[in-house]
């Protein structure tokens, strides 16, 4: 497969990119546990089929110590016992902050008050923008077929 588009050579894409970039790594600096954020990015990205951005935070939760039996229960998250009940509430968080556009009426109350028993207000808005620039990167990458498969953890860090 090959990609439709290279954002990296565009002079149109790399004015805005250069910005996308600085602001993942941000992302990284936030006060959420760095799990939480990998495993949240891999689930928003299951989510929307984003082949690039699974093999990326796959591979750099692996980098980070995340387990394989954690990693492969992600898209089942429900139905497994090894996520805490705070990686839960956010995996609850992305799903619903992913599936705006399924008439799902975006994030329901309970699944905020779940995430709020958790996380403080800083950590909330870390998820919240963390969900909103995956579901943005995922679009990127899904509407110009991006291939997957050659990501190197750390790549982009």
């Amino acid at each position: 497969m090959e990609a439709r588009l290279n954002y990296f050579s565009s002079p149109s894409a790399g004015k805005a990119i250069k910005h996308l970039m600085p602001a993942g790594r941000a992302l990284k600096e936030a006060p959420l546990p760095a799990a939480t954020q990998e495993l949240v990015a891999l689930r928003v990205s299951q989510i929307n089929g984003c082949a690039v951005c699974i093999d990326m935070h796959t591979k750099e939760a692996v980098a980070a110590g995340e387990t394989t039996v954690r990693l492969n229960l992600v898209a089942a998250w429900r139905e497994a016992t090894v996520f805490t009940e705070a990686e839960r509430a956010a995996l609850a968080l992305a799903e619903e902050g992913t599936r705006v556009a399924d008439g799902s009426g975006g994030v329901g109350d309970e699944v905020w008050a779940y995430a709020s028993k958790h996380y403080d207000e800083e950590q909330l808005t870390a998820l919240v923008v963390l969900v909103s620039f995956m579901n943005m990167v995922n679009r990127l990458n899904i509407i110009s077929r991006q291939p997957a498969g050659d990501y190197e953890a750390g790549q982009f860090h």
